[in-house]
């Protein structure tokens, strides 16, 4: 599969890599028939996608098996009248039918929307009025169905509403039922282009509501080095990516360069993290390769690893916050795997990596991919050379640069001032030394990364200033050794309640935060002040709290 879209697949070394990796576009690309029905029609037994839930049900899908529920679903979907440039939102937790539906929404030429479940009313009803949304499929949950009828009161361009079960409510449709009575798939009259939107995103940013990232039909192909040389797969692998299919992640780990690499995806459905379960399905299923946030290696190393059989494990990869040194080493010391970091955004690929030529440097993130023209932009200007630091910042050099995003969608005022005379600003900072290793310091913005997840604090705030008690919200990210950082409110209390300032209120105040937007957000530290440190113009000033 890969050479019909490398001209070179082996590489000696990071030198000859960097010099000879390139990526050759078809004129039309379409992941759906272009890699998902190639394989089938290649290797129809070939493994895709290894199902397991919690309870202990598995399902092994082949890539034949994907393509006809693909086209199923693709069917199902244009008798809805989906079709090219329709948005579809999938809320489906890790269940099967994201792949189904996500591949059958290329195949369509519509663009697809991954959603984490957690999302409230009110975030649902924000993404479908934004973004013009047509239709909903998500998982049949109480909780799931309440805040989406909540949200179609206010959401007008939802003609659809697609359950996939367990429960099908009064005025949804049944997934099920609609795949299993579909007409043979039509392939569309009429293909997508390269440049038309294929993906969208919405990622928090440190003001205002959630950006809309686009990603046109091209984007797949830039995950060829995620799979293939980050990730370091090949035909006989088993990978496993611990991500929620309502984020980035998921097709970063869980599709795109996985399936390029003809590599079976293993794929986990629980309720709830237990370090444990993860090493006994390495164990069990014989993972070969896995990729999760420094946070979860810093859960299992807590856990007797020594009694698990871990031996099929060859390769670990990590991203989405800084490693600390410290969990490297006691991970290579339990497993004899190292940890190969990886740095990317919403509006890109994998951008610098520790690639297999490279000795990882514990808490570096790697050296440059080749994809991408990465350099260090200092205050003044200039960029950085080795030991000095700067914004990590991709030169385009007025060009399509494969796996940067198309645009924020709708939003052409913020395309223009991020992609600024052709540098692209990704808004970390870092630096960089004499060996070419990327170092990660911070943001220039205050995005708080907690757990794998990115938190926008006018989102929590927006939350927190809605309980009767606060009069001023400021959040920000504080350090912890456990999820990297921990949401942080710092809280002025109406006057009515300031005798109230206490434990009692804290948890009110988070339990009232849970309610109101996703529960991954609520702020786990509270801190009751009198006033809140503020420049003259009236802004608060974060660094100040931070600092404190």
């Amino acid at each position: 599969m890969l050479e019909k879209y490398l001209k070179q697949t082996h590489f000696e070394s990071y030198e000859d890599f960097m010099a000879n990796f390139q990526v050759q576009i078809p004129e039309r690309f379409n992941f759906g028939y272009d890699v998902v029905d190639e394989w089938a029609a290649k290797e129809p037994n070939k493994k895709a996608l290894l199902w397991t839930d919690e309870n202990g049900a598995e399902r092994q899908y082949t890539f034949k098996e994907i393509k006809d529920y693909s086209d199923k679903t693709a069917s199902f979907f244009q008798s809805l009248g989906i079709g090219k440039g329709d948005m579809v939102m999938l809320m489906v937790k890790r269940h099967v039918e994201f792949w189904f539906s996500i591949i059958a929404i290329h195949k369509l030429g519509a663009v697809v929307i991954p959603a984490t479940h957690l999302l409230t009313d009110k975030d649902i009803v924000y993404r479908t009025n934004a973004a013009s949304i047509k239709a909903i499929v998500a998982c049949g949950d109480k909780v799931i169905i309440d805040h989406v009828n909540d949200a179609l009161k206010q959401s007008p361009t939802v003609k659809n509403v697609i359950s996939i079960g367990p429960e099908v409510p009064e005025g949804w449709l049944d997934f099920q039922k609609g795949i299993e009575n579909a007409k043979p798939f039509v392939r569309p009259a009429v293909a997508n282009e390269n440049d038309d939107i294929m993906l969208l995103y919405f990622t928090s940013g440190t003001t205002g509501e959630p950006k809309m990232v686009a990603h046109d039909f091209t984007y797949p192909l830039a995950h060829i080095i995620t799979g293939k040389y980050w990730h370091n797969l090949n035909e006989e692998s088993l990978h496993f990516t611990l991500a929620d299919t309502g984020w980035g992640k998921a097709v970063w780990g869980k599709l795109y360069g996985q399936w390029f690499s003809g590599a079976n995806v293993f794929v986990y459905m629980y309720e709830k993290f237990q370090p444990k379960d993860l090493l006994e399905m390495f164990q069990k299923y014989r993972i070969t390769s896995f990729c999760a946030p420094p946070t979860v290696f810093r859960f299992m190393i807590r856990e007797d690893v020594k009694k698990y059989d871990l031996s099929s494990l060859r390769y670990c990869t990590i991203a989405g916050e800084a490693l600390n040194p410290s969990v490297f080493e006691e991970w290579k010391a339990l497993t004899g795997i190292k940890l190969m970091e990886g740095f990317g955004q919403t509006e890109t690929t994998l951008t610098i990596a520790t690639l297999p030529w490279t000795e990882p440097k514990p808490g570096s993130m790697g050296k440059v991919n080749p994809q991408y023209d990465v350099a260090l932009l200092k205050p003044d200007g200039t960029f950085a050379g080795p030991g000095e630091q700067g914004e990590i910042v991709i030169r385009t050099h007025g060009k399509k640069v494969l796996g940067l995003f198309k645009e924020y969608y709708r939003d052409p005022e913020r395309t223009k001032n991020t992609v600024l005379n052709d540098i692209y600003h990704t808004g970390d900072v870092a630096s960089i030394d004499a060996d070419g290793y990327f170092w990660f310091i911070g943001r220039t913005d205050d995005v708080i990364k907690s757990s794998g997840y990115r938190i926008g604090p006018f989102e929590v705030e927006n939350a927190v200033m809605a309980h009767p008690a606060v009069v001023e919200c400021a959040v920000t990210g504080v350090p912890d050794e456990v999820r990297g950082q921990l949401v942080k409110a710092t809280i002025v209390l109406a006057e009515e309640y300031k005798a109230k300032a206490g434990e009692e209120l804290v948890k009110e105040i988070q339990e009232f935060v849970k309610k109101t937007t996703a529960p991954y957000k609520y702020p786990r530290v509270i801190e009751f002040v009198d006033a809140l440190p503020k420049t003259i113009s009236g802004k608060i000033k974060r660094v100040d709290i931070r600092n404190n």
